[in-house]
């Protein structure tokens, strides 16, 4: 970026600062050596997103993530603050189902497949050695820990480890990325009217929200393992002519779980996020104490499960289809009340470029819920398969994880038919693009006879390259389409598992032989690829984990998907910009308070987001003090699009009346970057036209050498970034910025392009 590799960190630590050249580093106290150019430097955060190998961990965060992200793709609303509160409450219920359905899925692997089933039963314990200890022999005799209750008592450790890993990690890293707090100041009056809600001095310190999500989810993985332990003793114990005492204490702890299901609930519905200020209110003694509570009931569940009841054998499976069921039914439910909430919301203030006319939260809570899925019933499955194999000696997971991998290849079908729709949809407009291309550069003019002719292979190339960038318009339709037919699919799976109560072969039997064998064939066939998909997961983290290169692959997925606080959730991946954000406002408004000078602000794709979200937190007399210069930037192309109530097109138009100046560069090559596009006649003013790329269409005298096509990177390259700069550092006052002494009156003194 500073175009030197002699650097020195002039500010920050070593997850991200802002560097010069060597040679920079004290230009504040040399301003005639700098007369007529500006002070470059570069804020690198890197290492917030991509960083060492523990981030590939992150990975498994994914469906946390992406249902995090639904939050903030709420339409922009106007008059409707009930409407917007009831969306926000639906989006965090639907995140606590997935805290529920990851905990329920570790119950299921620990508790009933290994704990319940392969150790209740002799053959299949036979075969696993470290099984011994909990394992009964072909009598039905065994050890001290071979009894069902205590037999899941010690497998609630599993579960438990699992939700208090996820709770250590939220912890940890708020406190080593998020903790930082952002520049003081108050809020405009403005703000609820042009929608630029970023500029809110509490938009990035989520603290007591997190806390308090982070409370909750605790205690309902907590809550979810008591209720596996405790509830199978519970059924037990109510057969007739059972023990009096135990019936009784079973009933009150399953009322206690109850009333602690209850609490969790209230506490996620009770208020979102408080953004109108710095919020450092410390929550109720009831709200840090859940997870403790949480915790005891857990404790209560062991000993009451662990209790002697002669008689009591394992058998079949614990009641996973009711749970498994309940929580993709809520789910569903969810999904569709967020649906009509965000239509609702998307009336009050229309706009025909946002994603999915409204829809693409509701569409994003889906495909988290799918993704969720797909990692709970492959873990399941895989684990099945390793224990029992093909022997038949356990009943294996739920009849519903079943149905559900029964339904993936009907859905892998459909998205092949829609990719190639989209296919032939590329070729069309490669074929368009083939045209043009030539026009571009000028290859018709037959005025010219020194005039490069048009090469076949090259204008197919640059035509490929635009017309695969435009694919990035089609995300919409293609995350409409999953998540329409998984949303239809996993209804229709639940139907079938509560009506049948058997997996899809075994339903089928009776049928015609081809509706039998297609049905067997789809459940294996599902059951081997959502066992797959979990693989892949673990494999593509653990290549991550060794490899730097797909590390940042990676990282690339987390720029997009943790710019944004955990509003929904809070285990996703940590927020970057609750520190990128107060670091780049610190630096503009202290420096400009120090020297009276004014800055360039320079972004290249996720760096012109955070530059725009910096400038926002800026008070508005400093504000004007910035020009923003972007490229390759996904503001209107990605953000506007689905994220319309933070960065829709007043919010953009009320930056750009904000700012100093601010100047936009895209190419049609570039899959990311786009026009601003913003209405009227700011638009002009903002978005340069396309800019050619290649630079050269055949071998010129500046270009001997072909040029080559760079689409999203490498933007320096074109000579018009160098005039569109000195154009913005231009507007600004031509002194030089210099050390002001202490209480001098503030003014401009100067430039700099950060």
């Amino acid at each position: 970026m500073l175009d030197d590799p002699r650097t020195v960190r002039v500010s920050g630590d070593e997850t991200a600062a802002v560097f010069r050249r060597v040679e920079d580093a004290d230009a504040e106290s040399r301003p005639e050596d700098y007369r007529g150019r500006p002070v470059p430097e570069a804020y690198v955060w890197c290492n917030l997103t991509s960083g060492n190998g523990s981030r590939a961990l992150w990975l498994l965060l994914l469906p946390f993530m992406v249902v995090n992200l639904a939050h903030w793709m709420r339409p922009n609303a106007r008059r409707a603050p009930r409407t917007v509160r009831l969306y926000g409450l639906l989006v965090r219920l639907i995140g606590l189902t997935l805290t529920v359905l990851f905990v329920a899925a570790a119950c299921e692997v620990a508790l009933d497949l290994t704990a319940w089933q392969c150790a209740g039963t002799a053959a299949c314990a036979e075969r696993r050695a470290w099984l011994g200890f909990l394992s009964v022999d072909a009598h039905g005799a065994g050890g001290w820990w071979s009894p069902p209750g205590r037999r899941l008592a010690l497998a609630a450790l599993v579960p438990t480890a699992l939700t208090a890993l996820l709770w250590y990690l939220s912890h940890r890293t708020w406190s080593a990325y998020e903790s930082q707090r952002p520049l003081s100041h108050q809020p405009e009056p403005d703000d609820g009217d042009t929608g630029h809600a970023l500029g809110k001095p509490g938009f990035w310190y989520g603290r007591r929200l997190v806390a308090r999500l982070r409370a909750a989810h605790t205690a309902a993985g907590l809550l979810t393992v008591a209720a596996a332990v405790g509830t199978s003793a519970a059924g037990f114990d109510r057969r007739p002519g059972g023990p009096v005492l135990l019936d009784v204490l079973g009933r009150v702890l399953v009322g206690a779980l109850i009333v602690g299901t209850l609490v969790v609930v209230g506490v996620v519905a009770d208020r979102g996020r408080t953004e109108s200020k710095i919020d450092d209110t410390v929550d109720r003694t009831l709200v840090r104490a859940l997870p403790y509570g949480a915790l005891a009931l857990l404790a209560l569940s062991m000993v009451y499960a662990g209790w002697s009841r002669p008689g009591w054998h394992s058998t079949g499976r614990l009641p996973g289809d009711m749970t498994f069921g309940g929580i993709t039914l809520a789910q569903g439910a969810l999904v569709v009340a967020l649906a009509v909430v965000a239509k609702a919301v998307h009336r009050t203030a229309p706009d025909h470029r946002t994603a999915l006319r409204g829809l693409g939260g509701p569409a994003t809570a889906m495909l988290a819920c799918a993704l969720g899925g797909v990692m709970s019933g492959g873990i399941a499955q895989r684990v099945a398969d390793w224990l029992d194999g093909t022997s038949g000696l356990i009943k294996g997971p739920p009849v519903l994880l079943s149905w559900q991998a029964s339904v993936i290849p009907p859905l892998l079908i459909i998205l092949a038919f829609l990719c190639a729709a989209l296919a032939v949809r590329t070729a069309r407009i490669k074929k368009r693009e083939t045209a043009r291309v030539p026009r571009e550069y000028h290859l018709d003019d037959a005025s010219d006879s020194d005039r490069e002719a048009p090469d076949a292979s090259r204008t197919s190339r640059i035509a490929g390259t635009r017309a695969r960038a435009a694919l990035t318009d089609e995300a919409p339709l293609m995350i409409g389409v999953v998540s329409s037919v998984t949303l239809l699919l996993g209804g229709l799976a639940v139907a079938g598992a509560w009506a049948t109560g058997k997996v899809p072969g075994a339903a089928a039997e009776g049928s015609y032989a081809i509706v039998q064998g297609g049905a067997d064939t789809a459940q294996a066939l599902g059951s081997w690829m959502i066992g797959f998909g979990f693989l892949l997961f673990v494999t593509w983290g653990r290549r991550a984990y060794k490899d730097p290169s797909a590390r940042r692959t990676i990282g690339i997925l987390w720029d997009v998907g943790t710019f944004w606080p955990r509003a929904a959730h809070p285990f996703a991946p940590p927020c970057y910009a609750e520190r990128a954000v107060p670091d780049l406002t610190w630096r503009m408004a202290t420096w400009t308070r120090a020297t009276g000078g004014r800055l360039v602000l320079s972004g290249h794709s996720q760096g012109s987001v955070l530059a725009a979200a910096a400038a926002w937190q800026l008070h508005p007399s400093v504000r004007k003090r910035v020009g923003l210069l972007t490229y390759g930037s996904p503001l209107e192309r990605l953000y506007g699009r689905w994220f319309p109530a933070h960065f829709g097109p007043a919010a953009l138009t009320a930056l750009h009346r904000q700012v100093d100046c601010w100047r936009n560069l895209h190419r049609r090559t570039d899959p990311i970057g786009g026009p601003i596009d913003l209405p009227g006649e700011c638009g002009p003013q903002v978005d340069h036209k396309a800019l050619l790329d290649p630079l050269a269409y055949g071998r010129t005298e500046q270009h001997p050498l072909p040029a080559p096509i760079l689409g999203h990177s490498d933007y320096q390259a074109d000579p018009v970034f160098a005039e569109e700069r000195a154009r913005l550092l231009a507007r600004l006052k031509p002194d030089v910025p210099r050390q002001r002494p202490e209480n001098a009156p503030q003014g401009s003194t100067g430039r700099s392009s950060g």
